[in-house]
């Protein structure tokens, strides 16, 4: 295990009635004008743009909105979030939504106090002095936005996915409710299941030795995604399900799980690629991408940990052949998925090959890919044909 040092700055206001405090969470950091991003008017008819306003309102704070955020937030989007923030003045950012609506929320709030293109900060070429302070109201389990410093934005224009982290980019509060995840439907639940568990497994498998602690939590919590994700497909009003994906996603990505190591975040890299030019569900990407990784990157001398997450997670009898066991927990994870309703081929997303290459390219536009086995332009080529 590598040295450490751990600081969340987040305050978490989890459970039912939680939404009432907004109005005064904000103050109390200092806002006087909101801006509140969020996506569809479904938070209108819903009743919840309503509650959060006159939160605001019954704490004296004025607000502006932007809306329209798409999944996979485009950059145009987010620009045109940061010309409202500072024609309106804002000066604390609310984002109401799931990760997509959060990332781009820190992607205005760091916009807002720059004077160049936004993007300068995903193309490395910039690093932010300051940024508009920010909050969350979480109506999607899925990313961990609401609790770390990444954002990720696709420019659409050149089919470019990328992300960007910052400590300035931690929300100061989030607001969990899980019942405002009981719309979610069938679809985004598994893709924000199978989101969830790709954020533990690319920090499950990490080259650092040692980390025995890190990885009981990593078991207790992809399974504690494969229990209740299915339960919530079935059930999408069953608190007790959406309560613990609800918080196992905030867990899976707010750095507890990286303590005294770091992760792989290969696989990660490789959906942005798919989905810069395709557009696809992020989570079902994941899905797609990890058990065809995993297949690619196992060895003989890396075996155990793909042995151990067989064994302790998928529920594959410990034996002598631990190849022959890995590959059987690769197995299960594929068709958990696939049961899911999430693909198990590029052609499940009506990709053919004719762009493999390219997309193989963009993964690896910085150089070498992951930690856990590196991989070059060439390997993500090979786990791109592996999906076909």
């Amino acid at each position: 295990m590598l040295k450490f040092t751990f600081t969340q700055a987040t305050e978490i206001l989890f459970g039912k009635g939680q939404m009432d405090h907004v109005g005064t969470a904000a103050k109390k950091r200092g806002a006087n004008k909101v801006l509140i991003v969020y996506g569809s008017d479904r938070i209108k008819t819903s009743g919840l743009f309503d509650k959060v306003t006159a939160s605001l309102k019954a704490e004296g704070l004025d607000y502006a909105e932007t809306s329209g955020i798409e999944p996979n937030p485009r950059l145009t989007s987010v620009k045109k979030g940061i010309e409202v923030a500072i024609k309106e003045k804002c000066d604390y950012i609310l984002a109401i939504g799931g990760g997509s609506v959060i990332d781009a929320a820190k992607a205005m709030a760091l916009g807002a106090k720059y004077d160049g293109d936004v993007w300068d900060f995903f193309l490395r070429k910039a690093a932010p002095q300051e940024a508009l302070p920010l909050a969350s109201i979480l109506t999607l389990a899925a990313t961990g936005s609401e609790m770390n410093g990444g954002t990720v934005v696709t420019n659409w224009e050149t089919n470019d996915k990328l992300p960007f982290v910052s400590p300035m980019l931690i929300p100061q509060f989030s607001i969990l409710d899980p019942e405002n995840t009981y719309t979610v439907n069938e679809w985004q639940t598994a893709s924000g299941t199978a989101d969830i568990m790709s954020h533990i497994l690319e920090q499950y498998f990490s080259p650092i030795d040692g980390t025995y602690v890190q990885d009981r939590m990593c078991d207790a919590m992809l399974k504690t995604a494969m229990y209740y994700g299915p339960i919530a497909i079935k059930a999408p009003n069953n608190y007790e399900a959406r309560a613990n994906l609800m918080w196992t996603g905030t867990l899976a990505l707010n750095g507890l799980l990286s303590t005294g190591r770091y992760g792989d975040w290969a696989v990660h890299m490789i959906e942005h690629a798919i989905s810069a030019i395709y557009d696809v569900t992020h989570g079902a990407g994941l899905a797609l991408i990890t058990p065809y990784w995993m297949e690619y990157t196992m060895t003989e001398q890396n075996v155990d940990k793909y042995y151990d997450f067989a064994i302790n997670v998928m529920g594959v009898p410990a034996n002598g052949d631990k190849l022959l066991a890995a590959k059987e927990g690769i197995t299960k994870l594929r068709a958990f998925f696939k049961a899911m309703g999430l693909p198990t081929k590029l052609s499940d997303f009506d990709i053919d090959d004719s762009r493999i290459e390219e997309m193989a390219e963009k993964a690896t536009a910085f150089g070498m890919i992951g930690q856990f086995r590196k991989l070059e332009k060439d390997d993500v080529l090979e786990i791109f044909k592996l999906m076909v």
